[in-house]
């Protein structure tokens, strides 16, 4: 008896043969009337419609989130610059500085581990190829770069496999080559500075 697929792919296969099945042989499947045929038709064309959706949805999330970081950049560098300025006006009572949110140097502190990054999410799957991305950090330590783990998933339980890192990136975002295939694996990202790691962001299961 073959196993119902769980891998979404899989499932709009499947119900893409059915369809075209009992389509063309309807005299062999007297159960599924053409209006029962139209309904699973409509439910599949739902399907899709909403898998598009979030896939557009996906789309403008990462655009957004690409030119928030590309804004905040702008204003940091232009923030540091006129404090720089700002610490030469007052080089002799550096008190002052206290006048506009800022303060004197101070002795350096202990390093803070980056916030968790979050909404990691594939971005595209070929052939055992996985595009990656996520939320990055946005409290902490300032971020050195990320790095993607993977484990194996296993099939009808038992143990998961060890974290293993696959790939890193100064982005937030990664492509991978060379992913296994036909087996479910399961992703995450951390944010890593000489602080230490941050906590690991959600799992993201795939199957290639």
């Amino acid at each position: 008896m073959p196993r119902f697929p769980k891998n979404e792919s899989e499932v709009t296969t499947l119900a893409e043969s059915m369809i075209a099945g009992y389509t063309d042989h309807a005299a062999d499947f007297p159960s599924m009337t053409t209006s029962a045929v139209n309904d699973l038709s409509a439910v599949l064309d739902t399907y899709r419609t909403e898998r598009q959706a979030q896939t557009n949805a996906r789309a403008q999330a990462k655009m957004a989130t690409e030119t928030k970081t590309t804004k905040l950049d702008t204003l940091v560098e232009k923030m540091r610059n006129d404090l720089k300025l700002s610490e030469v006006d007052v080089a002799d009572d550096p008190a002052k500085l206290g006048l506009i949110g800022w303060g004197p140097r101070q002795n350096p502190q202990p390093i803070e581990a980056p916030s968790q990054p979050n909404n990691l999410y594939p971005v595209f799957e070929g052939q055992g190829i996985l595009g990656l991305a996520w939320d990055s950090s946005v409290s902490g330590g300032m971020v050195r770069n990320y790095v993607v783990e993977r484990r194996e998933q296993p099939a009808g339980g038992g143990e998961f496999g060890n974290w293993a890192i696959v790939g890193s990136s100064i982005n937030n975002e990664l492509n991978l080559t060379n992913q296994p295939r036909s087996v479910q694996m399961e992703y995450r990202v951390k944010a890593v500075n000489t602080g230490g790691d941050s906590t690991p962001s959600n799992t993201a299961a795939v199957v290639l």
